[in-house]
């Protein structure tokens, strides 16, 4: 039998959205707008702006800095789009991957489409469709034991190389060999993040997206000019269970499970937003009237920094407390995105101190094919409301079709003052899936006019 990346690579070169029926193509768009909305919020925030610095370390070149006006070399470009991408936790997710494919697949796509001058839509759609697939097996294949960490770097360089050697057109040689490069040089992640040692979870290189992406299109690239790598590198059941990583393979595809965030911040917290959101508006409560709240969900959530004061936006990210102290107090729509203002403030922390966290033994059980939780509510005149256990929006049991994710990406931009893109971006993706990438890439050229 062949090695494993010569069977995902000779997959991911067949996938033909055309091919998969309209449900396929939608999944695929829908992605892609909720890509952009991720990107929008994300732009010129700090990570995306660092990376703008170091200009001098690779180059000048025609490709396209996202939102920016302005170009630069394939790799720095990348790495600022893929930071646009995954920096404020916007961006997509698969629950049997653990992760984010959408931030490493679309930037890799559309930047490197960007220099094709005779791509088409569907050799686009067709890419980002293999990408998703070649990913999301190799990530819900790994095995616990052998591979620590769950965080998406470890695993969106595969994700990236396949979705660029569709769009290239690679031999299957080629793009088994850059799987097997892009396999042993993606980022290990292991200090950072919910399943990391450190602490420090509140900085800027969060799950490693933006680099794993950069790495695994330079593996690409590294294999067509005869670099080599251990290409029997999946092959091996006690690391990756080989029966998921081909299970319905070419019949059906990974992107079909993709969950959308309606909250910029990490998916372990959104269903217990969800369940305080529920509870708030079905008991006509506000913030004031809530003196604890007790959170029963899954032990990976626990796991998170989970800081009453989080210092940073990423920090806050990554705080489940503070994040429902927002919800309550400024309402749903301050999570798209998140921003500054809302550190440091007193009100916010003290309300984040009234959550207590606990594991729900029905939630742990169900982790991480689901992600619930069930809040319990002390208010200030001794009643006490509860919410069953509750599934996040956007989940695909609870889907966000296209129409929520356009309301999605009109929220973002009023929220971050951007006032003249919002139909040139709806539209170009609806002529995306018409055969045409010509407005999309056009938008993505485009510097923003700011209120």
């Amino acid at each position: 039998m062949p090695p494993m990346t010569e069977r995902l690579a000779r997959h991911a070169l067949q996938t033909d959205v055309e091919a998969g029926g309209p449900e396929l193509k939608e999944i695929a768009l829908c992605c892609v707008l909720d890509l952009l909305t991720a990107a929008i919020a994300g732009a010129g925030t700090a990570a995306p702006h660092a990376a703008l610095g170091i200009t001098d370390m690779h180059g000048k070149g025609d490709a396209p800095v996202w939102f920016e006006d302005r170009r630069s070399s394939l790799s720095l470009a990348l790495l600022h789009n893929g930071l646009c991408a995954s920096c404020l936790d916007l961006d997509d997710g698969n629950r049997a991957a653990r992760g984010h494919p959408g931030a490493s697949v679309i930037p890799t796509v559309l930047t490197l489409g960007a220099s094709l001058p005779e791509v088409t839509g569907s050799a686009i759609l067709s890419a980002i469709i293999a990408g998703y697939d070649v990913g999301v097996r190799i990530a819900a294949s790994q095995r616990l034991d052998a591979i620590a960490t769950r965080q998406t770097g470890r695993w969106a360089a595969f994700a990236s190389c396949a979705a660029a050697g569709r769009l290239l057109g690679v031999s299957q040689k080629v793009l088994s060999e850059g799987l097997a490069i892009a396999g042993v040089l993606a980022p290990n992640q292991r200090a950072n993040g919910s399943s990391g040692y450190s602490r420090a979870t509140g900085n800027l290189v969060k799950e490693g997206i933006a680099f794993s992406a950069r790495t695994g299109l330079e593996a690409l690239f590294l294999a067509q000019r005869g670099f080599t790598g251990p290409i029997d590198l999946l092959d091996h059941d006690g690391f990756y269970d080989q029966v998921r990583l081909t299970a319905e393979l070419g019949d059906r595809f990974e992107i079909l499970d993709t969950y959308f965030k309606p909250y910029a911040c990490c998916r372990y917290i959104h269903p217990a937003l969800d369940a305080l959101s529920q509870l708030m508006h079905g008991h006509d409560l506000v913030a004031d009237d809530i003196a604890r709240i007790d959170v029963h969900t899954f032990s990976q959530a626990l796991r998170l920094a989970n800081s009453c004061a989080p210092q940073t936006l990423v920090g806050l990210q990554y705080s489940l407390p503070f994040c429902l102290g927002v919800l309550a107090i400024e309402g749903d729509e301050a999570l798209l995105p998140v921003s500054e203002r809302l550190l440091f403030r007193k009100d916010l922390v003290l309300f984040a101190e009234r959550v207590t966290l606990s594991v729900d033994e029905a939630a742990e059980a169900r982790f991480p094919r689901e992600t619930l939780a069930r809040l319990q509510l002390t208010l200030k005149s001794g009643r006490i409301v509860s919410s069953a256990l509750v599934t996040p929006r956007g989940d695909p049991s609870q889907p966000m079709e296209r129409a929520d994710l356009a309301l999605k990406l009109q929220r973002v931009m009023s929220n971050r003052g951007i006032t003249d893109v919002y139909e040139h971006v709806v539209g170009a993706v609806g002529c995306l899936g018409g055969g045409d990438p010509g407005p999309l890439l056009g938008v993505l050229e485009t510097g923003f006019q700011r209120s």
